[in-house]
């Protein structure tokens, strides 16, 4: 039995994710006590049956929302309802299956031991990875981290990763962006302008092909669109920050990434 955190929990935004949102919330279970799924508006019926399994599992909560608003606003309603009742952690985690739930302990475990710091999964891909993904998000990764002035973000779209819930919540009633694709990668840099920590862990990722069940809501030129409106934002946030950051760079505190 799963000893209950009452700091650390599983946060799941699940958008029409079929079956797969299931097998993702049993595994995180298996691994970790609480585990909340925000169901974004979906309309593929698997609201009600995370509704199902919830009421016969004490260590599962879930909020299904009216209508599909974005992956961060989906975060954002998990992380405020946490707030209220105290929790200080959130990990966050795909709902179709991509994400290594074995490795929940050991992101928490880091986490509990540096709670000031961001920890971001790095993905280590398969062969299955589409390249043109792969490919695309290194420039993602190379302009988050101009921004930062190489803070020490090492994939900057990686949704597997452990936030401080109380810095996140204050960037993201800041701002009105960070509330649909760009949340993953306008988070870790707001979080960096903060000066919070980076741990950085290396971790398996796997796309699953569509008779697997697979599921991606990607768009190349909707979402493509969004990150290069997101890039121009903080580029232009980047250099009236810049003062700073070259101050703050001449004395790092980060903690060395994690293997």
């Amino acid at each position: 039995m799963i000893i209950p955190s009452r700091t650390h929990f599983v946060l799941i935004p699940s958008y029409n994710s079929g079956p797969l949102v299931l097998a993702t919330v049993r595994a995180a279970r298996e691994r970790w006590n609480p585990v909340w799924v925000v169901v974004d508006g979906s309309t593929d019926g698997t609201g009600d049956a995370l509704l199902a399994a919830a009421a016969a599992d004490d260590g599962l909560r879930v909020m299904v929302l009216p209508r599909n608003r974005g992956k961060g606003a989906a975060v954002l309603h998990g992380l405020e309802a946490a707030a209220a009742e105290s929790f200080t952690h959130a990990l966050t985690m795909d709902a179709d299956g991509q994400h290594p739930a074995g490795s929940i302990p050991h992101f928490m475990a880091l986490s509990a031991a540096c709670p000031q710091a961001m920890v971001l999964g790095e993905p280590v891909f398969g062969p299955e990875a589409p390249m043109v993904r792969v490919r695309g998000r290194r420039l993602s990764n190379l302009c988050a981290n101009m921004e930062t002035l190489w803070h020490g973000i090492g994939d900057s779209l990686f949704g597997f990763r452990v936030y401080p819930v109380g810095p996140l919540m204050a960037e993201m009633h800041a701002h009105r962006w960070m509330r649909r694709y760009d949340f993953d990668a306008e988070a870790a840099v707001r979080l960096c302008w903060q000066g919070l920590p980076v741990i950085n862990v290396r971790v398996p990722v796997r796309y699953l092909r569509a008779d697997e069940g697979g599921v991606s809501h990607f768009r190349y030129g909707r979402d493509n669109t969004l990150l290069t409106w997101m890039h121009l934002r903080l580029g232009a946030g980047f250099a009236v920050r810049l003062p700073r950051l070259l101050a703050r760079r001449l004395r790092p505190t980060r903690p060395a990434a994690a293997g």
